[in-house]
This record gives C-alpha cells, sequence and structure tokens, in this order.
C-alpha cells in the first residue's frame, strides 16, 4: 500500500536585509519592502530606499523559492519568487509568517514601532501582500502595491476583512503583464473594499518609475505626519 502525501516539519533560513538609520533613539517606522518575481532583496532593498524618509528603517525580504536567470552575455544571475503553483497556500503561509517574525523580532529589540509599520510590494509580490493586508487587518499602517494583482479570492475568502491600512494602488497603462482594463477592474473592487484607499495611474510599463517613486516618497511622509 502506497501513502501519498505524507509529510514531516522542516525548518529553514530565511533571508531578509535590514536598514536601520543611524542616530535614532526611538523606535523607528518600519517600511517592509517585498519583491516580485525573479528578482532579489537587493534590488527591492535599493527601491525601498528611494521612496522612504530618513527616519524609516527598512527590511527588504527575500523570497524561498530561488532559480538562475540568464542577466546577459550568458551570465547567469540566482533571483527568487514567492509563490508555486504545487501547494500555494503553503507559499502564502510562509510568506505571511516571514513578515510577522521581523515585525516581532524588531518589535521586541525595540529597533521598529509595531504602529508604524508599512508593506511595500511589486509585481508578484502585490497580490500576496494584499492577502497579509486582508487576513491581518490590523497589523500595518500603510501599504502601498505597485503593478500587480488583488487576491483572486477577494469577496469569498472568510478570513479577509478590509485592513484599518491607508492603501496607495499604483498601475501603469501599458504594462506587459497585466491590461490596463484589468486594472482598472482591480482599482474599481480594492475602491469598494476598502476604507482608506488611492489609486493612480502612469504612463509607463511594468516597472517602478521615477515618477511612483516621488508619489510613494510623499504619501509615507504624509502618512507620518498625519
Amino acid at each position: 500500500m502506497i501513502r501519498t502525501d505524507e509529510s514531516v516539519k522542516a525548518e529553514i533560513n530565511l533571508y531578509y536585509d535590514l536598514y536601520v538609520p543611524k542616530g535614532i533613539s526611538t523606535p523607528a517606522p518600519l517600511l517592509i519592502s517585498i519583491h516580485g518575481y525573479a528578482a532579489h532583496k537587493r534590488y527591492m532593498m535599493r527601491e525601498a530606499q528611494l521612496i522612504a524618509p530618513e527616519n524609516f528603517a527598512i527590511a527588504s525580504l527575500e523570497a524561498p523559492n530561488r532559480f538562475w536567470r540568464i542577466a546577459g552575455n550568458g551570465v547567469y544571475k540566482p533571483v527568487a519568487g514567492w509563490l508555486t503553483d504545487h501547494r500555494a497556500a503553503e507559499s502564502v503561509a510562509l510568506h505571511q509568517n516571514f513578515i510577522l517574525d521581523v515585525i516581532r523580532k524588531h518589535s521586541d529589540e525595540g529597533t521598529v514601532d509595531p504602529e508604524r509599520v508599512y508593506l511595500y510590494g511589486f509585481s508578484q509580490a502585490c497580490a500576496l501582500n494584499f492577502r497579509f493586508a486582508f487576513t491581518h487587518p490590523d497589523t500595518l499602517r500603510g501599504f502601498i502595491g505597485v503593478c500587480g494583482g488583488i487576491p483572486s479570492d477577494l469577496g469569498e475568502n472568510p478570513a479577509y476583512a478590509p485592513t484599518n491600512a491607508d492603501v496607495l494602488y499604483l498601475y501603469s497603462d501599458n504594462d506587459e503583464f497585466y491590461p490596463l482594463e484589468k486594472f482598472r477592474e482591480y482599482e474599481g473592487r480594492l475602491a469598494e473594499y476598502l476604507p482608506s484607499f488611492e489609486s493612480k495611474q502612469y504612463i509607463a510599463k511594468h516597472e517602478i518609475t521615477e515618477e511612483m517613486r516621488e508619489d510613494m516618497r510623499n504619501w509615507l511622509t504624509e502618512n507620518e505626519a498625519a
């Protein structure tokens, strides 16, 4: 007799980079940045530093599913992704626990303020981060999603609730992966679901532009000043 899908628990290391501004004397607001498919934590740390106010700590998380990708001239570089089609729910749970563990660790050590946590995701990370925000609606103060989708089970998953976080959703008019009509559909559903929601369309492709960065910097600054 064959017994299928037996399992045992295993422990793995999840990696992230942490930036803490010099000279802080009180717990800092925290921006958690999540990269998209086939990227890495160093890329998203650079992007986060371009939008975070000076007093922000930044944690840039790296996805656990690592693989190699051609970077040009036949050179391969290591990259990572968050989701797999096989047992996707386990990938979602791992992503959410990763975020919660990072918040808890640096709150307990007094580095960051757990009441001032912001989540920032690009592309593949966008829908994943929305899942986190809807599953843990009281955890975040703010959420930024750029050029990505929303959970396919929004309105159906009983674990979801509208987050209390302020939400900023940015998208492009010429995205290679998402038709503009799809972004506008997402925008409408989020506007109906969320109590505090802003969105903006840009002349761009599947990318983070300087105009987007400026708007995100201003949004974070204004949110902290409120």
